[in-house]
């Protein structure tokens, strides 16, 4: 009986099965022939499409030149009008067209490829022109924010650079994830990623971004501007520059003192530019033996020769009982901020007072004090001559 042979078992040999690769040319070639077939079927559409598209893109270029009719007008640069007319100009030709292709798109009965590449490109188009037109308002914002008669503008300017660069990152970015999630893409890692990121780079610079948003603080909000007068701390001086880091100041003794933006906001800031007059305080002694009636008549003198000087008596009155004279109090408010005007009406004031109270007989008594001596018998001993004799009780002692 003859053995039979096995028969080696058959080896499997299948290869892993791959992902189909899309064939470009032939998705091309297929959005060729459904074009070609559109024109034949629809050419009657196409050309009114064309001649709709063509009337938008004159209108929308119309549009742009009046915005830069509006730009080159007398209007400051700050004003809404400039501002508008500075968005309106940043409107790109590639927006300018897309926007005509995408309104006649569906009156046009394109084919299903075509309309989804009219779409894509329309959707980058459409982003990219709202982050350029939110950059240019944002900016325009700023500068009508800090626009003023009465504002010094050097600041915006050395800050304008950074400005306009952090407003472009901020707006382009958000641009960029709006788009991708438009295209389909998860933006939901690269969202968390941003802000992750952004936090760690927050708390690395927090001191450099403190100053920073300070500086932006005092160009918005203005407490001061450069060369106004100012009072911090115990420190007095006048503002030389307002960098993005620190504000240097001229004290009046003659040295510059720079201190950090945050550092200065923090504390209380009096701006001596910035009030509406000066007040010069005065007090006043006369002589305990002047009579009632030329007492009385103190503050009507002193409002009189303050009203002469040319200026105003915000109060002129009786203060106190002095240790040597009666105290009268006056108050002096002299319009404006500048002292080359107060100090000269300070000096001729305080002559005006000398000569009339020398005319009325009321006497200034200079600080006295009268010191009693006592003679070996207890006597006391006047200082002044022929004074009489005090008699003291002499006390016996048991």
């Amino acid at each position: 009986m003859a053995a039979s042979t096995p028969t080696p078992a058959a080896v499997s040999t299948a290869t892993p099965s791959r992902p189909a690769v899309p064939d470009v040319r032939a998705q091309l070639q297929e959005l060729v022939d459904s074009t070609v077939h559109w024109f034949q079927a629809y050419w009657l559409q196409i050309i009114i499409a064309g001649v709709i598209a063509a009337a938008i893109v004159t209108g929308l270029y119309a549009l742009r030149r009046l915005g830069q009719r509006l730009c080159r007008t007398g209007n400051p640069r700050g004003a809404w009008l400039t501002v508008a007319g500075r968005v309106v100009t940043k409107t790109t030709n590639y927006f300018i067209v897309m926007t005509a292709i995408k309104v006649v798109d569906n009156y046009a009965q394109t084919p299903p490829a075509l309309d989804k590449l009219v779409t894509f490109l329309f959707t980058i188009a459409a982003v990219l022109q709202g982050a350029i037109w939110a950059r240019e308002f944002i900016l325009g914002t700023i500068e009508h924010k800090t626009a003023s008669e009465h504002f010094q503008g050097e600041t915006i300017i050395n800050a304008m650079g950074l400005i306009r660069l952090l407003v472009s990152v901020v707006v382009f970015a958000v641009a960029a994830v709006v788009l991708l999630d438009n295209l389909g893409v998860n933006v939901t890692g690269l969202v968390a990623g941003l802000g992750v990121g952004g936090i760690a780079i927050g708390l690395a610079a927090q001191g450099i971004f403190a100053d920073l948003f300070a500086a932006l603080a005092i160009i918005f909000d203005r407490p001061f501007s450069k060369g106004d007068q100012i009072s911090f701390g115990t420190s007095t001086g006048t503002i030389e520059a307002i960098g993005l880091k620190s504000t240097r100041i001229r004290a009046y003794t003659g040295e510059q003192r720079i201190i950090s933006n945050k550092s200065l906001l923090d504390m209380e800031i009096l701006n001596v530019s910035k009030r509406d007059h000066i007040r010069l305080p005065f007090t006043i002694g006369v002589a305990y033996e002047t009579p009632p009636e030329t007492l009385a008549r103190i503050p009507a003198i002193l409002q009189q020769l303050v009203e002469e000087a040319g200026g105003t008596a915000a109060r002129a009155g009786f203060e106190t009982f002095g240790p040597s004279s009666l105290d009268f109090a006056l108050l002096v408010d002299v319009p404006g901020a500048d002292w080359s005007v107060a100090h000269p009406l300070r000096d001729r004031l305080l002559v005006s007072i000398m000569k009339r109270f020398a005319a009325e007989g009321i006497s200034i008594p200079y600080p006295t004090q009268t010191t009693y001596t006592a003679a070996p018998n207890g006597e006391l001993i006047m200082p002044y001559p022929d004074a009489p004799r005090i008699e003291r009780p002499v006390t016996q002692r048991g």
